[in-house]
């Protein structure tokens, strides 16, 4: 009888592997066949160590990370690298038996013509709201609709209502908190929970879109003296 059952556990946890492996290999043939059909060249692991490579505030969240699935090239005139990234948190029970929970992003970068502070734009939450009742508020822009759907971080705060204009603010509250954004230096990374292949496009579209609605002055107020920070996987623009 013992036996029986420690064979059933087997083979649930064997269909279990299976069912993960083969959802994965999935994937990746639809992302394959996407990168075709968008024309980029696709990797299934990370030749670029873009978690280790990237400042971006996401590359640093959790106890361990990585990237996999990752596209680049030119997409509408824009150069752009896209891929999948995930990041672990471990907790430890009373017994001492540790377990880890998983957070996986789809992420797309691409260049801003500027010298960007480090900026962080996200969706207000109780959290945040809570964070900010204990000091570490965020900072508040004049539209009271835009503060309580958006949480926005910089160290500098001008830079911040530089960047994040009325037509940005606009643009924001229309494209909805399902984004999250970052730039550091002259690299844009908008990200949101993880999509299917068939979505990749709308998420490519998003980044475009913020990028264009970058605020001309910027460029002017923090100029690029040279390249800086290069993006993984795209050419020097």
């Amino acid at each position: 009888m013992q036996v029986a059952f420690f064979l059933l556990i087997a083979l649930i946890v064997g269909a279990g592997f299976y069912v993960g492996w083969h959802l994965k290999q999935k994937r990746r043939e639809e992302l394959t066949a996407l990168a075709s059909r968008l024309g980029l060249t696709f990797a299934a692991s990370d030749p670029f160590g873009i978690d280790d490579a990237m400042p971006h505030q996401l590359f640093s969240m959790g106890d361990g990370r990585g990237c996999e699935n990752v596209m680049w090239g030119t997409w509408n005139g824009m150069p752009v690298t896209q891929f999948d990234y995930w990041y672990y948190t471990e907790s430890t029970d009373s017994d001492g038996h540790t377990s880890r929970t998983y957070d996986r992003f789809s992420c797309a970068m691409t260049y801003i013509p500027a010298a960007c502070h480090p900026l962080v734009i996200t969706k207000e939450n109780l959290l945040t709201r809570m964070a900010d009742g204990l000091g570490f508020r965020d900072i508040q822009f004049e539209t009271g609709e835009f503060n309580k759907a958006w949480q926005v971080k910089c160290p500098d705060r001008k830079f911040a209502n530089d960047f994040i204009d009325q037509r940005m603010m606009d643009w924001l509250m229309y494209a909805g908190t399902r984004w999250s954004f970052e730039v550091v230096g002259r690299i844009g990374l908008v990200y949101c929970r993880k999509m299917g292949p068939t979505e990749i496009p709308t998420l490519l579209g998003c980044v475009k879109a913020f990028c264009d609605k970058v605020p001309r002055v910027v460029s002017d107020l923090y100029p690029l003296e040279n390249y800086g920070l290069d993006m993984p996987g795209a050419a020097n623009r």
